[in-house]
């Protein structure tokens, strides 16, 4: 069959190669250069990386403007599929396909739809996630579906690891359900159950709350880890948590109170402490939260 493919970051890779290895991929579309480290490099998307490896034609484009649907309508696509590309599929451009567009889905829908459903289902406290392949339609993510797969979250699984499994599961999923679209033994099905929403996370959906029970902080930790990256305020210095595990036999301490008296690092919650692995101070370097803690001078101050 032959496809158009959307797609921007790392995890949108591994489906663009498997439909690559068993289907025709006439373009690639993704978002502009974007400019990246210290020195701000305009950089290619990942995806746009791997398909000038895989010698396809890139259209860059943040919208899928007049421009953009004239450049993909031109390719002659049966089917498009879009997997994190980071913008909006509107008319005429998701009727330019003769088969429309499918969407590879990081949750159970419709459970968590909206941008960021693999950190919204730790920082509920999911035990089972999953991806969707769903017709894309005007709604949020509210297409029929041709197929759903879950698996199990590992109790500290963050958001990042969870969501490299996804990528590598869905990418084999997404080739087997353009499959079944191709030769006809798929078809698509209304979604079923309650809605919830996953919207992108702020740099403030990722401060520890240590007013909370450990349970709670700790899966907020999971779920905003690597990004925006979990933090709290000491005494009006931000400091991001990279690394943290619950201890739960440890002794109780008041919620934000830190103790760093031997050689590691507590902090206290509504109920056990949270040991801090490693951190990293604004302006500084990551490093062992207790060798941090010892050279911050911070005895007596309360985490928040």
């Amino acid at each position: 069959m032959r496809l158009v493919f959307a797609g921007t970051p790392a995890v949108a890779v591994p489906a663009l190669k498997a439909l690559a290895a068993r289907h025709e991929v006439a373009a690639v579309v993704t978002r502009v250069d974007a400019p990246l480290g210290r020195k701000r490099v305009l950089t290619p998307s990942p995806v746009a990386a791997a398909a000038e490896e895989l010698g396809i034609e890139v259209v860059k484009a943040n919208r899928l403007d007049e421009e953009a649907t004239a450049r993909i309508a031109a390719v002659g696509a049966e089917l498009g599929v879009i997997v994190a590309y980071g913008g909006l599929v509107r008319e005429p451009l998701l009727s330019t396909p003769t088969r429309g567009w499918i969407n590879l889905h990081f949750s159970l829908l419709p459970r968590w739809r909206g941008a960021a459903p693999v950190q919204w289902s730790i920082i509920e406290g999911d035990t089972v996630s999953g991806a969707t392949v769903f017709q894309l339609v005007p709604g949020l993510d509210a297409g029929p579906v041709f197929t759903m797969r879950s698996t199990p979250i590992a109790a500290h699984e963050t958001a990042g690891g969870l969501l490299a499994r996804l990528a590598d599961s869905g990418a084999a999923q997404l080739a087997d359900t353009v499959d079944g679209i191709a030769d006809g033994s798929l078809t698509a099905a209304p979604q079923t159950g309650d809605v919830t929403l996953a919207p992108k996370l702020g740099l403030e959906d990722a401060r520890l709350d240590f007013t909370h029970d450990l349970d709670t902080v700790y899966a907020r930790l999971r779920g905003v880890t690597p990004e925006p990256g979990a933090w709290f305020d000491l005494d009006g210095m931000r400091v991001k948590v990279l690394e943290a595990s619950p201890a739960r036999d440890r002794p109780r301490l008041d919620p934000g109170a830190v103790d760093g008296s031997g050689r590691t690092l507590h902090v206290g919650t509504a109920t056990a402490p949270l040991e801090l692995l490693t951190v990293q101070p604004a302006g500084k370097k990551p490093m062992a939260a207790a060798d941090w803690w010892r050279g911050a001078g911070a005895e007596g101050l309360v985490a928040r």
